[in-house]
């Protein structure tokens, strides 16, 4: 399990997370998930492009840290690429209900900055 950020802009920041967001996965990463998307300056784009197996655990950790990033008057969204299992689990629990979901990551760019 891994978590990696890149600022692309003053205003954009790319969270990428890797490998399996289960129980175990999830613990190992909720900390610094949390204090990266927990900037007020930026607006989040969470790449899942590598992320292999997607648990309620993991699913959890974006909605709580999605919100938080609303209530911040922040924007969080999920850049999904081609990685059709995530992206059915997210599609099957109603996330992008809640959560913009993105399959192209310049268009994950532009809605987190809208």
């Amino acid at each position: 399990m891994s978590i990696e950020f890149t600022d692309v802009s003053p205003a954009l920041r790319r969270i990428v997370i890797t490998g399996r967001l289960d129980v175990p996965g999830t613990d190992a990463i909720s900390t610094r998930f949390a204090a990266l998307a927990a900037s007020s300056e930026h607006r989040i784009v969470v790449d899942l492009t590598g992320v292999a197996f997607l648990a309620s655990m993991g699913i959890r950790a974006l909605v709580i840290n999605a919100k938080a990033q609303q209530q911040r008057g922040g924007r969080l969204v999920l850049f999904v690429g081609q990685n059709d299992a995530v992206g059915k689990v997210l599609d099957a629990t109603g996330i992008p209900q809640m959560i913009p979901v993105f399959s192209d990551l310049a268009d994950a760019e532009r809605a987190a900055l809208a």
